[in-house]
């Protein structure tokens, strides 16, 4: 089987205020984690260091006004705004290497049929605003870029964050080229759901048992009905259940159950899947880190068709 792609870049982490309640240490948390589960010295694994997303790949997916006051630290971000996040020009340049990870992530996966980014899943951005921790939308840059670049016509979005993937929906509303399919928490932020091809709302608590067996049943009837020709899977580690933010139930073994099926099932029909790591939040940051390095297992575990233990 081809080496497993993984984009990792040190710039996913900048400098950040004390106690702001989003992980931004966690990128480079989980490039050391990862390299203290053997990816370093696995030789199928190959890791790719991203070039910072282009303003005309980005004009795709977010309005030139927006992204011009993004650019030029024209919008107003705080923890009380819609971003969540303090403006400064590493924000910039950390954000644009993580829309540029995922389009990496994209490239290399249609030549090897998956790989993954170490960051990546902005899904409450908006074309003309930020929401949510989200200034971009990697997940909707990287999807317009399978449509330009790459000629496709079916692009299937996976989102099993714990938060519904408001701003892609709103992005492809009209668009039936990409198909955006939500499993997330009935009440959970987004408070105010925008309109996804398929949304899967589920209550406070849903453990790994119910989680598995609906998330089977929708990923399979999407392939089927979808007939997608490239998957883009967002692999939230907030579902779980130490997840300050998130208010389901899954475990660790959960997760790479989770991640290994949505991956498997891709390359068992021979559909290109990049994943990214969604969100995640919790200030044990060793805890935060196990649960995204769960995406990052199962799919070494393909590489091996004996792999089936999680870690």
């Amino acid at each position: 089987m081809s080496p497993l792609p993984i984009v990792h870049h040190p710039g996913y982490s900048c400098a950040w205020p004390e106690r702001h309640p989003f992980p931004m240490a966690k990128f480079t948390a989980l490039r050391q984690q990862l390299s203290r589960l053997g990816f370093d010295d696995d030789r199928r694994i190959d890791w790719i260091t991203p070039a910072p997303a282009k303003s005309h790949a980005l004009l795709r997916a977010h309005g030139t006004e927006y992204l011009q006051r993004f650019l030029l630290g024209e919008v107003t971000t705080s923890r009380r705004t819609p971003s969540g996040f303090p403006w400064s020009p590493e924000l910039v340049e950390r954000t644009l290497l993580e829309v540029g990870g995922t389009l990496a992530s994209v490239d290399a996966a249609l030549e090897t049929g998956m790989a993954l980014n170490s960051a990546g899943g902005t899904h409450h951005a908006y074309a003309d605003r930020a929401s949510g921790y989200c200034l971009l939308n990697d997940l909707a840059v990287a999807a317009h870029h399978l449509l330009a670049e790459h000629g496709l016509s079916r692009v299937l979005i996976v989102d099993c964050d714990v938060h519904q993937g408001d701003g892609s929906a709103e992005i492809f509303r009209d668009d039936a080229r990409v198909y955006t399919l939500s499993i997330h928490g009935e009440a959970n932020f987004p408070f105010a759901k925008r309109k996804s091809d398929r949304d899967v709302a589920l209550p406070r608590g849903t453990g790994d048992a119910r989680y598995l067996e609906i998330l089977k049943w929708e990923v399979d009837a999407v392939l089927a009905r979808f007939a997608p020709q490239f998957v883009l899977y967002d692999a939230g580690a907030d579902v779980h259940a130490g997840d300050r933010l998130g208010h389901f139930s899954l475990s660790n073994a959960g997760l790479y159950r989770r991640d290994r099926f949505v991956l498997s099932r891709c390359l068992e029909a021979g559909i290109p899947v990049a994943g990214v790591i969604g969100g995640g939040y919790d200030r044990d940051m060793a805890a935060l880190v196990e649960r995204h390095a769960q995406l990052f297992l199962a799919a070494r575990a393909l590489l091996d068709p004996t792999g089936s233990s999680a870690e």
